[in-house]
This record gives C-alpha cells, sequence and structure tokens, in this order.
C-alpha cells in the first residue's frame, strides 16, 4: 500500500509494485493487490491484458477509517479516546489540538 500511497494519482501494474518489492514474487505481490481489491482498499482495471491497481483511499483517511472502525468496536468510546490520549507523545497531543481547532472552524 506505501507504494500506491506514495504514487496516489498513478496507476500500477503488478509488475511496476513487484519491481519495487525485489524481496518478493511478482505473484506474491499481484495475490496481495487482487485482496486488497477484493477489500475494498485498492482499485483495479484492465487495459488490454494489464490489470492497473490504485490506492482507493490516501494513506490518512485508510487511518482515520481504521481509528473510527476501533473506537466503534470499543463499545466505550470515551474511554478508548482517554486511554489513546494518555498514551500519546507531547508532539502528537500538540498535532491534536491542531487538528480539533482546524475541525472547529
Amino acid at each position: 500500500m506505501e507504494i500506491l500511497w506514495a504514487n496516489a494519482n498513478k496507476e500500477f501494474t503488478g509488475r511496476e509494485v513487484a519491481d519495487q518489492l525485489p524481496h518478493y514474487a511478482y505473484t506474491t505481490v499481484t495475490t496481495v493487490l487482487n485482496r486488497l481489491s477484493k477489500k475494498g482498499a485498492v482499485r483495479r482495471r484492465m487495459e488490454q491484458n494489464t490489470t492497473r491497481f490504485w490506492a482507493v483511499a490516501s494513506q490518512e483517511s485508510r487511518a482515520a477509517m481504521a481509528m473510527r472502525a476501533a473506537l466503534e468496536e470499543s463499545g466505550d468510546v470515551v474511554g478508548t479516546l482517554a486511554k489513546f490520549v494518555q498514551s500519546m507523545s507531547e508532539d502528537e497531543l500538540g498535532a491534536l489540538r491542531t487538528a480539533l481547532s482546524r475541525s472547529n472552524q
């Protein structure tokens, strides 16, 4: 996913992704890309005999969706958020404050 996220406006063939991951076999890379497509994280389209892949959402959007899902699964949103905030560094707390102030504008 990092390769697709880093080039958000580009479509990749399985070969192009595999070439950037030399420790993995081409078939493994294409299998993962196809599975990610079935899960909705990646889109794909056929162009002649070539399948092209691209990320559906940015890395930030995917992380936000995962955070939202974790909150919903927790059963205690306030408690979960409190534990999460307690685990944050000062820099992360500053970033959270900035994000909150921007969302209130």
